[in-house]
């Protein structure tokens, strides 16, 4: 194996480390506790899971744990009131609806609802906006998170060829923004482009997330590239990504491991993002 293993879990619990050190600050500056709202509709044993970790994770660093859990048949209107209830809520800095919401829901409507200054998950079309415009915003955890491991790891982007596999308003669009205001070239493309292969081959940075398993092999792949895999599915020898790790490993100069990779900097980003929040809400900076 030649290529350089990004280790998101550790890059991760230095995020976590500064953020409980900002919420320290916060405290000693007179400020209240940032309050994180997760929102579970449902019994959903996977979104569980990941509500428990991102509420664990919040406590430890120091901020108030608010969730809240909806029953799996409840309506749009109560649903909608609740979002409401927390918007109205001071003690809340950031609301996230843990998605995917019961089909019968309209998610989008619910997250609609949610005031752009508690957004932690960059979701509403403010923020997107903002995003667009290059101005200061609540940015998409995992994509936020992507830069963070890019800029730990020294990958230059300026002027650096960057392709984003994917077009999901959860990464894929606001991963080529981010990139491409950090002045990288950015070309889109997904499971329809035509030569996928050949056009992931200009990338100097190659950001997959198609959620395909194994979609990019080392064929795909220019030599000494920095590969980002933000796939995550499970198969039955463990987890695996959208890029044949293996094969890819013999090719790029740097590589995401699925888990290990950009799965642990989402929930580092919530917390940065829950604590960016509470200070803009209460007026206190840097």
């Amino acid at each position: 194996m030649s290529a350089r293993v990004i280790d998101g879990t550790a890059v991760a619990r230095r995020v976590r480390e500064d953020v409980a050190k900002g919420v320290e600050q916060l405290l000693a500056a007179g400020g209240r506790p940032p309050g994180l709202a997760t929102v579970l509709i449902g019994d959903d044993p996977a979104s569980e899971v990941y509500v428990s970790n991102k509420r664990r994770l919040s406590v430890a660093a120091g901020m108030q744990d608010l969730h809240r859990h909806l029953p799996g048949d409840v309506d749009q209107e109560t649903a909608a009131a609740l979002i409401d209830e927390l918007a109205a809520d001071p003690a809340v800095s950031g609301i996230l609806l843990q998605l995917p919401t019961p089909k019968h829901l309209d998610s989008e409507a619910l997250i609609a609802r949610i005031p752009a200054a508690k957004d932690v998950d960059g979701l509403t079309t403010a923020n997107a906006g903002l995003l667009a415009q290059g101005r200061p915003g609540l940015r998409p955890c995992t994509p936020a998170g992507v830069m963070v491991l890019l800029e730990e790891y020294d990958v230059p982007l300026s002027g650096a060829e960057a392709v984003v596999v994917g077009r999901s308003v959860l990464v894929g669009k606001p991963m080529a923004q981010l990139l491409l205001a950090k002045n990288a070239t950015v070309t889109m493309a997904h499971s329809r482009t035509k030569d996928l292969a050949e056009v992931c081959r200009r990338a100097d940075v190659l950001v997959v997330a198609a959620g395909i398993p194994g979609l990019v092999g080392a064929d795909a792949v220019r030599p000494g590239a920095t590969v980002i895999d933000v796939g995550i599915h499970r198969g039955e020898n463990g987890l695996h990504g959208d890029v044949e790790f293996d094969s890819v490993a013999e090719v790029a100069g740097a590589l995401t491991p699925v888990p290990g990779g950009v799965g642990p900097m989402t929930i580092a980003m919530l917390l940065a993002n829950t604590l960016t929040a509470a200070k803009a809400q209460q007026g206190i900076g840097d």
